[in-house]
């Protein structure tokens, strides 16, 4: 029995010559947290690895694909400071292993609750550096927040999933840890309900920075100086009469959804407009469908029977649905099907990185 290769390069130039000598797809992968399978001699980027530049005074920070999140997160904490788009941690939902890498959150433009805040990893992105389908190094973007270098392929390839070319280099913003945080909870069951009362919230001064809805409360983040976050947690009890504050923080539930962790469901990742947010909630829980709404309605989690269509249940206009965690073999596909025009784009964008197709994902 013969061990499949699996191609680990340390530099650049050692990965520019594996995809000229390539015959046939690749793989790509990095801390494997959240990899699913593809046809193709499997590339790593487990040893692209290590912070390159870090400028506390400039909020910036440039690290290697394959560094792991939780070196960064130590190395920023040391600091006071922190990644502003709150990445979320796959290994609990998904039950895999191994370390969520800085690579794999700008392939997937990961963010948690703060999006509604700070925005998304492609928010924050600064520059990248890549080498595409043909072989060549490419950068783009520079290391620091003000650059104008034309085409911007460093956001085009946030979100991409390794489909353009493998990224080796990234250039981020930082943010400062806030000096406190607080969490007004407010008991609500009915999704339509909760989604009027974060409405509400988002719509005042108060700068929420975290807006939820686990099923049972609505959750509610404020964070800034200490006698700002007391100011506004008690403008904001005024303004929602029967919320309080609580001492536990849920952020890190809320942001892995880990409310349906270990459950034997599929897990489906829907963005829509927050206005729908509440009625699509309620749809689907009254066909026994468990939920939960983060983003102020914006995003909704999902949590239905093995081989659900989530997609033909909500019915047209519902948004953009990801299958998560599902079985495989169902048939389903993972990500939303494309609109012809935008599929069209889609495959022109790819051809031109990646000519002879080596990573496309079927």
């Amino acid at each position: 029995m013969t061990t499949a290769t699996i191609h680990a390069p340390t530099t650049e130039a050692e990965l520019s010559e594996i995809i000229i000598a390539a015959s046939g797809r690749i793989s790509v992968r990095g801390g494997a947290t959240r990899h699913v399978p593809r046809s193709g001699t499997p590339l790593t980027t487990r040893n692209l690895t290590g912070v390159q530049l870090y400028e506390p005074g400039a909020l910036t920070l440039v690290a290697r694909a394959g560094t792991p999140i939780d070196e960064i997160d130590a190395l920023l904490a040391k600091h006071n400071q922190r990644l502003p788009f709150e990445p979320m941690d796959h290994r609990p939902l998904l039950g895999t292993t191994g370390q969520p890498t800085i690579g794999g959150v700008i392939g997937l433009n990961h963010c948690g609750p703060r999006r509604l805040q700070t925005g998304a990893a492609r928010d924050l992105l600064l520059g990248v550096r890549m080498v595409d389908g043909i072989g060549h190094i490419i950068k783009n973007g520079g290391r620091v927040m003000k650059n104008v270098t034309g085409y911007d392929l460093a956001r085009l390839n946030c979100g991409a999933r390794a489909t353009l070319g493998i990224v080796t280099e990234i250039s981020l913003k930082v943010l400062p840890m806030p000096e406190a945080v607080a969490t007004l909870a407010l008991d609500v069951t009915d999704p339509e309900r909760a989604v009027r009362g974060m409405a509400v919230a988002l719509s005042s001064p108060y700068e929420i920075t975290g807006s939820a809805w686990d099923g049972d409360r609505v959750l509610l983040r404020i964070e800034g100086f200490e006698d700002s976050v007391s100011y506004r947690a008690e403008r904001l009890m005024k303004l929602l009469p029967g919320a309080a504050k609580i001492a536990e923080d849920p952020w890190q539930e809320i942001r892995d959804c880990s409310r349906f962790q270990g459950m034997d469901t599929d897990v489906w990742r829907v963005s829509l407009r927050p206005s729908q947010g509440g009625l699509a909630a309620k749809n689907l829980r009254d066909q026994g469908i468990a939920v939960q709404l983060d983003w102020g309605g914006a995003l909704l989690w999902a949590s239905a029977p093995a081989g659900t269509d989530l997609r033909a249940l909500m019915g047209n206009g519902y948004g953009h649905a990801t299958l998560l965690r599902g079985k495989a073999g169902s048939g389903i596909p993972e990500l939303e099907p494309q609109a012809a025009a935008v599929a069209g784009l889609t495959a022109r964008l790819r051809d031109s990185f990646d000519p002879r197709g080596l990573f496309r994902r079927s």
